[in-house]
Parts: C-alpha cells; sequence; structure tokens
C-alpha cells in the first residue's frame, strides 16, 4: 500500500514487478505468497468482536485481490505467471495442487500463493513456510515493511536495538525473536529451511538479496546439520 493507509499503490505495485523480472532474469524460480494486511486484518476485527474462523476467511479474500493485483502488474513487465488459491475461486485462480505449482516454476512461471492455508487460525506467515517447503525452495524470504532484518529490540521503538546479520533458528527462539509467527518459525526449523528477512522497501532489495547482496538478516540451520 505505500504511504498510503489502505488499498494498493500502483507505484509499489510496478516496482515490486520490475524487481521480479530482474530475479528471473537471473534464472530463478520464484514463487510467492502474499497477506492481506492493506485490505483486511484478522485480529483486528476479533478484537472487534467479529468471530476468528470468519475474520480470517476475510482475510484469505483480501490475500486473493492482492495477488490478482500483483499477477495483473507481472504480466504488464511480460512475467508469465499463475495464481494457485488454497480457497476455491476458479473463476480467477488456479486451486492450489503441489505437482502443477512445480511445474509452472520449471516453465519459468512466477506462481503467486494466495488464500493463505485455507484455514483459519493460521496466518499468511505459515502459508508461505509451508509452500516453500512442499515446492523444496532453497530459501524462504521474508519481506518486511520498513525493517530491515532481525533485532534484538524493536528497532523503530529502541533507536539501540542491534541488528544481527545471521542467527540460527535456535538462537532466535531461544532469544525469543520475532522473526515470523511461531508456527511458521517452527516449520522452517523444522525442515531446516534458511530464512532472509529483509526490507522491502529498500531499492532493488529483492532482486540484491537473491543476488546474494548481504542485507537483511540471514536465518540458518545449526553448524554441522544439513536440510533433509
Amino acid at each position: 500500500m505505500g504511504d498510503n493507509s489502505f488499498g494498493i499503490d500502483p507505484r509499489v505495485l510496478d516496482s515490486i514487478a520490475k524487481q521480479i523480472k530482474n530475479v528471473i532474469s537471473l534464472d530463478v524460480e520464484l514463487a510467492i505468497v502474499v497477506g492481506g494486511g492493506n485490505f483486511w486484518r484478522g485480529s483486528s476485527a476479533e478484537a472487534a468482536g467479529m468471530d476468528r474462523a470468519t475474520a480470517d476467511y476475510a482475510g484469505m479474500l483480501a490475500t486473493i485481490i492482492n495477488a490478482l493485483a500483483l499477477q495483473d502488474a507481472l504480466e504488464n513487465n511480460g512475467i508469465v505467471s499463475r495464481t494457485q488459491s488454497a480457497i476455491t475461486v476458479q473463476a480467477i485462480a488456479e486451486p492450489h495442487i503441489r505437482r502443477k505449482a512445480i511445474r509452472h516454476l520449471e516453465k519459468k512461471r512466477v506462481v503467486i500463493f494466495a488464500g493463505g492455508t485455507g484455514n483459519p487460525y493460521m496466518t499468511t506467515d505459515t502459508a508461505a513456510a509451508l509452500r516453500a517447503i512442499e515446492i523444496n525452495a532453497d530459501v524462504l524470504l521474508v519481506a518486511k515493511n520498513k525493517v530491515d532484518g532481525i533485532y534484538d529490540s524493536d528497532p523503530r521503538k529502541n533507536r539501540n536495538a542491534r541488528k544481527y546479520s545471521k542467527i540460527t533458528h535456535r538462537e532466535a527462539l531461544n532469544l525469543q525473536l520475532e522473526v515470523m509467527d511461531i508456527t511458521a518459525f517452527s516449520l522452517c526449523q523444522q525442515n531446516k529451511l534458511p530464512i532472509i528477512v529483509f526490507d522491502l522497501r529498500a531499492k532493488d532489495s529483492i532482486s540484491r538479496v537473491i543476488a546474494g547482496e548481504n542485507i537483511g538478516t540471514q536465518v540458518v540451520t545449526e553448524k554441522g546439520e544439513k536440510r533433509k
């Protein structure tokens, strides 16, 4: 949503699409999980008295809106993409089928995963971790808004917060660092999936992370451990 308080900023959307185009040119297979907080937050609706499951399903619909907007921006930049949804909306998105998603990636199409996990009480963080593991991704990139990595305290509240350039899954859990939703983070730890947390707003951030530039924070497995 850029600097707006709601909705989608077309300039931000186009910027993200152009970065993704650069990434695809590096012969990288890329899948994307989108959130829906720029339209709807289930936790806020629940706090206002709405049934939690209903609020979460509404949030899933918000992610589909964002997925369609991103797909359109990608197509406008000459990138072939496919949206798969965890909840059935046949008129606008494919149902999520793991093997089909992998096939799209093999054909150098960008896959956008919408609808979260398709279940209430699960965040899009969890959806991102789950989809990354399902497609056997090499790394999970976590794009944040105005936060350029993992800190020992909230950098927006504490000017002296210390940023980690690299940390293990176990260390992050022991220090109770809020990297992602705990369910999502545990999935990554169990499956030894590396994570890179970075600021989406930084110039060319997606391209720079995938090119190997040391920005953001890397979350890696314990020394000596290997991913299954």
